[in-house]
Protein backbone atom coordinates (compact mmCIF):
# COMPACT_ATOMS: atom_id res chain seq x y z
CA UNK A 1 0.00 0.00 0.00
CA UNK A 2 0.79 3.82 0.25
CA UNK A 3 3.07 5.43 3.08
CA UNK A 4 1.76 8.47 4.72
CA UNK A 5 -1.17 7.88 2.50
CA UNK A 6 -5.87 8.48 2.79
CA UNK A 7 -8.56 6.55 1.42
CA UNK A 8 -9.41 7.63 -2.14
CA UNK A 9 -12.86 7.92 -2.78
CA UNK A 10 -14.46 5.19 -5.21
CA UNK A 11 -14.26 5.37 -9.09
CA UNK A 12 -11.87 8.93 -8.01
CA UNK A 13 -8.70 7.03 -10.12
CA UNK A 14 -10.65 4.95 -12.53
CA UNK A 15 -7.22 4.00 -14.37
CA UNK A 16 -5.99 2.49 -11.50
CA UNK A 17 -5.96 -1.64 -11.71
CA UNK A 18 -5.13 -4.39 -9.11
CA UNK A 19 -2.78 -7.18 -10.95
CA UNK A 20 -3.43 -10.60 -9.98
CA UNK A 21 -1.82 -14.21 -10.27
CA UNK A 22 -3.73 -16.99 -9.37
CA UNK A 23 -6.73 -15.00 -7.90
CA UNK A 24 -4.27 -13.04 -5.61
CA UNK A 25 -3.07 -9.24 -5.78
CA UNK A 26 0.64 -8.92 -6.50
CA UNK A 27 0.87 -5.43 -8.07
CA UNK A 28 -0.82 -2.16 -9.17
CA UNK A 29 -1.42 -1.02 -12.96
CA UNK A 30 -2.90 1.60 -15.22
CA UNK A 31 -5.61 1.17 -18.02
CA UNK A 32 -4.01 3.27 -21.11
CA UNK A 33 -6.71 1.62 -23.86
CA UNK A 34 -9.73 -0.45 -23.98
CA UNK A 35 -7.34 -3.85 -24.51
CA UNK A 36 -3.86 -3.04 -22.86
CA UNK A 37 -2.27 -2.30 -18.95
CA UNK A 38 0.95 -0.67 -18.43
CA UNK A 39 2.57 -2.15 -15.31
CA UNK A 40 6.32 -2.71 -14.18
CA UNK A 41 8.36 -5.53 -15.38
CA UNK A 42 9.33 -7.11 -12.14
CA UNK A 43 5.89 -7.97 -11.50
CA UNK A 44 5.51 -10.42 -14.20
CA UNK A 45 7.39 -13.09 -12.53
CA UNK A 46 5.86 -15.54 -15.41
CA UNK A 47 6.45 -14.01 -18.59
CA UNK A 48 5.32 -17.36 -19.97
CA UNK A 49 2.44 -17.45 -18.16
CA UNK A 50 -0.04 -14.97 -19.18
CA UNK A 51 -3.43 -17.19 -18.43
CA UNK A 52 -2.07 -17.18 -14.71
CA UNK A 53 -2.88 -13.37 -14.73
CA UNK A 54 -5.88 -11.66 -14.24
CA UNK A 55 -6.53 -7.43 -14.17
CA UNK A 56 -9.54 -6.36 -11.88
CA UNK A 57 -10.77 -3.37 -13.37
CA UNK A 58 -12.84 -0.83 -11.41
CA UNK A 59 -11.63 -2.30 -7.91
CA UNK A 60 -11.82 0.38 -4.84
CA UNK A 61 -11.36 -2.74 -1.62
CA UNK A 62 -9.12 -5.21 -2.17
CA UNK A 63 -10.86 -7.55 -0.06
CA UNK A 64 -14.29 -6.52 -0.80
CA UNK A 65 -15.97 -6.87 -4.53
CA UNK A 66 -18.14 -4.09 -5.81
CA UNK A 67 -20.80 -4.03 -8.45
CA UNK A 68 -18.72 -1.61 -10.38
CA UNK A 69 -15.57 -3.61 -11.18
CA UNK A 70 -15.00 -6.64 -13.57
CA UNK A 71 -11.93 -9.03 -13.32
CA UNK A 72 -10.05 -9.54 -16.77
CA UNK A 73 -7.69 -12.38 -18.26
CA UNK A 74 -4.19 -10.89 -19.28
CA UNK A 75 -4.08 -13.12 -23.34
CA UNK A 76 0.13 -11.75 -24.11
CA UNK A 77 2.73 -10.30 -21.87
CA UNK A 78 5.19 -7.86 -22.94
CA UNK A 79 8.18 -7.48 -21.20
CA UNK A 80 11.31 -5.02 -22.08
CA UNK A 81 14.20 -7.20 -22.89
CA UNK A 82 16.79 -4.10 -21.22
CA UNK A 83 15.02 -5.17 -17.86
CA UNK A 84 17.45 -7.79 -15.99
CA UNK A 85 16.17 -7.20 -11.88
CA UNK A 86 15.63 -4.14 -9.82
CA UNK A 87 16.75 -1.12 -9.97
CA UNK A 88 18.00 -1.53 -13.64
CA UNK A 89 16.69 -0.11 -16.84
CA UNK A 90 13.33 -1.08 -18.68
CA UNK A 91 11.76 -1.89 -15.82
CA UNK A 92 7.96 -1.76 -17.80
CA UNK A 93 5.45 -4.11 -19.17
CA UNK A 94 2.42 -4.21 -20.95
CA UNK A 95 -0.20 -6.66 -20.71
CA UNK A 96 -2.73 -7.54 -23.58
CA UNK A 97 -6.03 -7.94 -22.17
CA UNK A 98 -7.99 -11.16 -23.13
CA UNK A 99 -10.88 -9.14 -24.37
CA UNK A 100 -11.61 -5.30 -24.87
CA UNK A 101 -13.12 -3.52 -21.99
CA UNK A 102 -16.07 -1.14 -22.04
CA UNK A 103 -15.33 1.86 -20.16
CA UNK A 104 -17.63 3.22 -17.61
CA UNK A 105 -17.06 6.24 -14.82
CA UNK A 106 -15.24 3.74 -12.73
CA UNK A 107 -12.94 2.03 -15.38
CA UNK A 108 -11.22 4.69 -17.94
CA UNK A 109 -7.60 4.96 -19.05
CA UNK A 110 -5.04 7.69 -18.59
CA UNK A 111 -3.11 9.82 -20.48
CA UNK A 112 0.41 9.17 -21.52
CA UNK A 113 2.90 11.93 -21.72
CA UNK A 114 5.02 12.24 -25.61
CA UNK A 115 8.78 11.21 -25.40
CA UNK A 116 9.17 15.34 -25.64
CA UNK A 117 7.69 15.93 -21.66
CA UNK A 118 9.36 17.23 -19.42
CA UNK A 119 8.23 17.47 -15.89
CA UNK A 120 9.15 20.05 -13.52
CA UNK A 121 11.28 19.33 -10.19
CA UNK A 122 8.37 20.18 -7.10
CA UNK A 123 5.29 18.84 -9.69
CA UNK A 124 2.37 17.91 -7.38
CA UNK A 125 2.13 14.29 -8.56
CA UNK A 126 -0.01 11.18 -6.87
CA UNK A 127 0.54 8.16 -6.35
CA UNK A 128 -2.29 5.12 -5.55
CA UNK A 129 -2.43 1.88 -4.73
CA UNK A 130 -3.16 -1.51 -1.93
CA UNK A 131 0.62 -1.93 -0.73
CA UNK A 132 1.61 -2.34 2.36
CA UNK A 133 1.51 1.14 4.96
CA UNK A 134 4.82 0.63 6.03
CA UNK A 135 7.74 -1.64 5.38
CA UNK A 136 5.86 -5.43 6.20
CA UNK A 137 2.73 -3.58 7.53
CA UNK A 138 -0.16 -4.64 5.63
CA UNK A 139 -3.15 -2.71 4.83
CA UNK A 140 -6.01 -3.56 6.89
CA UNK A 141 -9.60 -4.91 6.14
CA UNK A 142 -11.22 -4.12 3.61
CA UNK A 143 -7.88 -2.51 2.21
CA UNK A 144 -9.41 0.81 0.49
CA UNK A 145 -7.49 2.01 -2.45
CA UNK A 146 -4.87 4.54 -0.91
CA UNK A 147 -3.65 7.74 -2.22
CA UNK A 148 -0.98 10.01 -1.61
CA UNK A 149 0.89 13.17 -3.35
CA UNK A 150 4.39 13.10 -3.87
CA UNK A 151 6.40 16.29 -5.91
CA UNK A 152 8.31 15.12 -8.54
CA UNK A 153 12.46 15.15 -8.27
CA UNK A 154 14.69 15.17 -10.93
CA UNK A 155 17.10 12.67 -11.37
CA UNK A 156 20.27 14.50 -10.60
CA UNK A 157 18.80 15.56 -7.30
CA UNK A 158 17.48 11.92 -6.59
CA UNK A 159 20.69 10.36 -7.36
CA UNK A 160 22.49 12.78 -4.98
CA UNK A 161 20.22 11.86 -2.39
CA UNK A 162 20.79 8.48 -2.66
CA UNK A 163 24.27 8.72 -2.16
CA UNK A 164 23.98 10.19 0.88
CA UNK A 165 24.79 7.61 4.11
CA UNK A 166 25.80 4.73 1.71
CA UNK A 167 27.97 2.68 1.46
CA UNK A 168 27.73 2.66 -2.62
CA UNK A 169 30.66 4.84 -4.05
CA UNK A 170 29.32 8.20 -5.37
CA UNK A 171 30.81 6.98 -8.39
CA UNK A 172 28.31 4.36 -9.14
CA UNK A 173 25.01 5.44 -10.56
CA UNK A 174 22.01 4.37 -8.87
CA UNK A 175 19.18 6.54 -10.89
CA UNK A 176 19.03 5.41 -14.54
CA UNK A 177 18.39 6.85 -16.86
CA UNK A 178 14.86 5.95 -17.95
CA UNK A 179 14.26 6.76 -14.09
CA UNK A 180 12.75 9.63 -12.17
CA UNK A 181 11.76 9.81 -8.59
CA UNK A 182 9.07 11.26 -6.36
CA UNK A 183 8.60 12.16 -2.54
CA UNK A 184 9.99 13.88 -0.05
CA UNK A 185 13.79 14.10 1.32
CA UNK A 186 12.52 13.75 4.88
CA UNK A 187 10.91 10.66 3.94
CA UNK A 188 7.09 10.12 5.57
CA UNK A 189 5.09 9.84 2.52
CA UNK A 190 5.57 6.75 -0.31
CA UNK A 191 4.71 3.73 -2.16
CA UNK A 192 5.75 0.34 -0.53
CA UNK A 193 5.53 -3.49 -1.28
CA UNK A 194 2.30 -4.31 -3.10
CA UNK A 195 2.23 -0.82 -5.00
CA UNK A 196 4.86 -1.91 -7.89
CA UNK A 197 3.54 -1.48 -11.46
CA UNK A 198 1.28 1.29 -10.31
CA UNK A 199 0.85 4.97 -11.80
CA UNK A 200 2.37 8.14 -11.04
CA UNK A 201 0.46 10.44 -12.09
CA UNK A 202 0.70 14.66 -12.51
CA UNK A 203 -2.15 17.09 -13.38
CA UNK A 204 -1.37 19.19 -16.55
CA UNK A 205 -2.79 22.03 -17.61
CA UNK A 206 -6.37 20.18 -16.01
CA UNK A 207 -5.38 16.42 -17.85
CA UNK A 208 -3.88 13.45 -16.29
CA UNK A 209 -1.11 12.07 -16.88
CA UNK A 210 0.82 9.07 -16.22
CA UNK A 211 4.45 10.49 -15.66
CA UNK A 212 5.51 7.08 -14.20
CA UNK A 213 5.57 3.38 -12.60
CA UNK A 214 6.18 2.39 -9.52
CA UNK A 215 9.49 0.76 -9.71
CA UNK A 216 11.43 0.93 -6.41
CA UNK A 217 12.94 2.02 -4.08
CA UNK A 218 15.53 1.40 -0.51
CA UNK A 219 12.87 0.68 2.24
CA UNK A 220 9.48 2.60 2.00
CA UNK A 221 9.17 6.57 3.07
CA UNK A 222 12.59 6.67 4.25
CA UNK A 223 14.85 9.54 4.56
CA UNK A 224 16.81 10.74 1.82
CA UNK A 225 15.21 7.55 -0.42
CA UNK A 226 12.40 8.91 -2.40
CA UNK A 227 10.27 6.44 -4.35
CA UNK A 228 11.80 5.60 -7.76
CA UNK A 229 9.79 5.51 -11.55
CA UNK A 230 10.13 3.80 -14.37
CA UNK A 231 9.64 7.26 -16.87
CA UNK A 232 7.07 6.91 -19.17
CA UNK A 233 7.80 9.38 -21.52
CA UNK A 234 11.25 7.25 -21.87
CA UNK A 235 9.19 4.51 -23.71
CA UNK A 236 6.81 6.22 -25.70
CA UNK A 237 7.86 4.32 -29.02
CA UNK A 238 8.02 0.70 -27.25
CA UNK A 239 4.41 1.01 -26.19
CA UNK A 240 2.70 2.42 -29.48
CA UNK A 241 5.13 -0.56 -31.13
CA UNK A 242 3.71 -2.93 -29.35
CA UNK A 243 -0.11 -1.63 -28.24
CA UNK A 244 -0.95 0.45 -31.64
CA UNK A 245 -1.66 3.21 -28.82
CA UNK A 246 -2.70 6.15 -31.28
CA UNK A 247 -0.06 8.63 -31.25
CA UNK A 248 -2.29 10.87 -29.86
CA UNK A 249 -2.92 9.68 -26.22
CA UNK A 250 0.32 11.28 -26.05
CA UNK A 251 0.26 15.02 -25.27
CA UNK A 252 2.48 17.34 -24.68
CA UNK A 253 2.95 19.46 -21.52
CA UNK A 254 3.47 22.54 -23.87
CA UNK A 255 0.01 22.19 -25.13
CA UNK A 256 -1.93 25.29 -24.46
CA UNK A 257 -5.32 25.10 -22.31
CA UNK A 258 -8.02 25.03 -25.29
CA UNK A 259 -6.32 22.14 -27.01
CA UNK A 260 -5.87 20.35 -24.13
CA UNK A 261 -9.71 20.58 -23.14
CA UNK A 262 -10.17 19.98 -26.95
CA UNK A 263 -8.62 16.81 -26.79
CA UNK A 264 -10.30 16.15 -23.42
CA UNK A 265 -13.49 16.87 -25.05
CA UNK A 266 -13.06 14.67 -28.05
CA UNK A 267 -12.13 11.80 -25.74
CA UNK A 268 -14.59 12.09 -23.74
CA UNK A 269 -17.27 11.73 -27.23
CA UNK A 270 -14.91 8.95 -27.91
CA UNK A 271 -15.32 7.02 -25.05
CA UNK A 272 -18.93 7.70 -24.72
CA UNK A 273 -18.31 8.81 -21.33
CA UNK A 274 -17.66 12.07 -19.28
CA UNK A 275 -14.11 12.28 -18.17
CA UNK A 276 -14.82 14.90 -16.35
CA UNK A 277 -16.46 12.84 -13.87
CA UNK A 278 -13.13 11.32 -12.27
CA UNK A 279 -9.75 12.44 -11.59
CA UNK A 280 -8.22 8.77 -11.02
CA UNK A 281 -7.47 5.74 -13.73
CA UNK A 282 -6.12 2.68 -11.83
CA UNK A 283 -5.67 -0.89 -11.50
CA UNK A 284 -4.75 -3.82 -9.56
CA UNK A 285 -2.66 -6.71 -10.16
CA UNK A 286 -2.19 -9.53 -8.65
CA UNK A 287 0.32 -12.66 -8.21
CA UNK A 288 0.58 -16.08 -6.57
Amino acid sequence: RIVGGTDTRQGAWPWQVSLEFNGSHICGGSIISDQWILTAAHCIEHPDLPSGYGVRLGAYQLYVKNPHEITVKVESIYTNSVFDGPGTKGDIALLKLSSPIQFTEYILPICLPAASVTFSSGTECWITGWGETGSGVQLQYPATLQKVMVPFINRDSCEQMYHIDSIISSSVVMIQTDQICAGYQAGQKDGCQGDSGGPLVCKIQGVWYQAGIVSWGEGCASKNRPGVYTFVPTYESWISARSVISFTSFMSSTSSSSSSSSVLKASAILLGVSLLLHDWWNIVLSLR
